[in-house]
């Protein structure tokens, strides 16, 4: 480990050392590495630490990804906003995981910035707000913000880098969140995620039960629906990149449940000729993007020049605003459809993909 990363465990374990009350908050919309690493962490503290550590999501968690927080009981801001705005304005450690700023909580940002807590950062995402965190663990190139969780985990003194003495919660979490976030292992894989993958199963991780609550319990309705999504609402735009919207009413018409949408996006990267993947979906006043690019294709770049976005190099997030960008969400596929073509034209010199 680099010597700031030393000096930093030390610090970490200077705080930790004398107590306090602790709040752990994820970004909005909590995915499930957001979920693991909260639930991991907040396991830590508790059982290996004897702190009082509070979970508080900016809105609810997913119905699909609940079973990450089995036994944690998580305070969801968007409806019990008093008790979130308690917790975080009277704890003395604020533990900011899987995001890199504070607009990134949306509705908690106020609440985040003027706490007086010790605020860490334990993340994955470029371009980390250093200024606004007394430490930060940040690193773009691990799987998630669950493995560099980890990391951190086996630095400290306690764990002494045998992941075996984790409490068997903690380490269910990490392995859970890791898991989605590398969609089974398919995306954003270092030699560090294979290591961790391999610690938390000879350490007796179920990792059979986790595959099983994400990936074969799907209700008939979501495969209905990613089934018509795929055949009758995908364009593939010129530079091959494939666009799928859905609007408010379709997913209505859909039925899908919070969560259900997740990892559509990266089917069409399945098709040799595809190499960027758009999913837009209606939320509220906004129309949310999804990215998923193959190498060579920045899904960063294009959500950072065309969607108030941004994230990994290859998968990323934005969102088109409504009305500000598009008078209401109609016209979202020719707002996606006019941004690859500039994002084309400036990152190919005019020249066309091929």
């Amino acid at each position: 480990m680099p010597e700031k990363d030393t000096m930093q465990i030390s610090a970490l374990e200077a705080l930790l050392s004398q107590g306090g009350d602790c709040v752990i908050v994820t970004h909005t919309r909590p995915d499930g590495d957001a979920l693991g690493s909260a639930t991991a962490l907040c396991s830590y503290l508790r059982e290996c630490r004897g702190l009082n550590a509070s979970i508080v999501l900016p809105d609810s968690a997913p119905d699909n990804l609940s079973f990450i927080l089995q036994g944690f009981e998580a305070v969801d801001a968007s409806a019990q906003s008093g008790k979130a705005a308690g917790l975080i304005s009277s704890c003395k450690l604020l533990f900011c995981l899987d995001f890199n700023a504070f607009p990134r909580a949306e509705g908690l940002q106020d609440l985040l910035a003027a706490s007086h807590a010790e605020k860490i950062l334990i993340d994955h995402h470029l371009n980390p707000d250093r200024e606004a965190f007394r430490l930060c663990f940040s690193n773009c190139e691990v799987s998630s913000a669950c493995e560099m969780l980890y990391s951190v985990l086996l630095a400290l003194p306690d764990i002494g880098t045998d992941a075996s003495r984790l409490p068997s919660r903690c380490r269910y979490a990490l392995m859970a969140g890791m898991t989605t976030d590398t969609n089974n292992f398919a995306n954003s894989v270092y030699p560090g995620t294979l290591r961790m993958a391999s610690a938390l199963l000879e350490s007796g991780t179920d990792r059979d039960s986790i595959i099983d609550m994400l990936y074969k319990r799907d209700r008939l309705q979501k495969i209905s629906a990613f089934a018509d999504l795929l055949s009758s609402h995908m364009q593939i735009l010129p530079g091959g990149i494939a666009c799928i919207f859905m609007s408010s009413d379709m997913r209505i018409a859909y039925g899908l449940l919070d969560g259900e949408t997740e990892g559509l996006v990266n089917i069409p990267l399945s098709a040799e000729a595809v190499k960027m993947s758009v999913f837009a979906r209606t939320e509220g006043d906004m129309v949310r993007i999804s990215l998923r690019s193959k190498p060579g294709m920045s899904a960063n770049d294009f959500a950072r020049t065309c969607f108030h976005g941004g994230g990994h190099e290859l998968a990323s997030g934005g969102k088109i605003l409504i009305p500000e960008d598009i008078s209401d969400e109609s016209g979202a596929p020719a707002y996606i459809a006019a941004a690859a073509a500039r994002f084309l034209q400036s990152r190919d010199g005019g020249k066309e993909e091929k």
